[in-house]
Formats: C-alpha cells, sequence, structure tokens
C-alpha cells in the first residue's frame, strides 16, 4: 500500500444470536468488499460464514462483493434465516384467530 493512496474506515459487522463481532479497519479506497471482509478476519473467525451463500449488505441495503464501500460504511454479513418470516406470520395469525375462538 503506498502512501499516497486514500484511506477508508469501515466497519465488519457479524452478528449471532447472543453477540455481534464489530471489526473497524481502514482500507484503500475502491477496494472491493470482498476483499474488505477478508483482510478483516472475520472468516477466520467465524468459519461458518461462507461469502458464496451468506448475502452482505451495507447499512441493511444488499450489496455485491464486488462493490465498493464509502468511509464510514458498516459492511454486514448477514446469517442465513432458520424460518420464513411469512411462515411464522401466518401461523401466529391462525393461532391468534383460534384463540379469538374460545
Amino acid at each position: 500500500m503506498h502512501s499516497d493512496q486514500p484511506l477508508i474506515h469501515v466497519e465488519v459487522v457479524y452478528a449471532l444470536p447472543n453477540v455481534q463481532r464489530v471489526l473497524k479497519l481502514a482500507v484503500v479506497a475502491e477496494t472491493p468488499i470482498q476483499a474488505i471482509i477478508e483482510q478483516s478476519g472475520i472468516l477466520t473467525m467465524y468459519p461458518e460464514i461462507d461469502l458464496n451463500t451468506n448475502k452482505v449488505g451495507i447499512y441493511s441495503r444488499n450489496v455485491k462483493l464486488d462493490a465498493t464501500a464509502r468511509d464510514g460504511d458498516r459492511i454486514e454479513i448477514y446469517r442465513p434465516l432458520i424460518a420464513d418470516p411469512r411462515e411464522i406470520r401466518r401461523k401466529r395469525a391462525e393461532q391468534a384467530k383460534k384463540d379469538a375462538e374460545k
């Protein structure tokens, strides 16, 4: 890295049910998201992360791994959903209807 290349400051975030890991780092501007994630070391900390299946985003907006980040961005690695949110809402509505009939 040359000193004349501008650096940006970003966070790489991965959340588990009981802990959230936030890694702050400075990277060369125009570094692809995938390279930033790899540089953060989070893939070593959490080997279950597979960038081919886990979606990533910046502030809850899905982005592609070849996109670039801006200064101050929060790069989020999302875990796969365990259950379909629509199915959960449907089951809750059915249960509420049964409870109301009693």
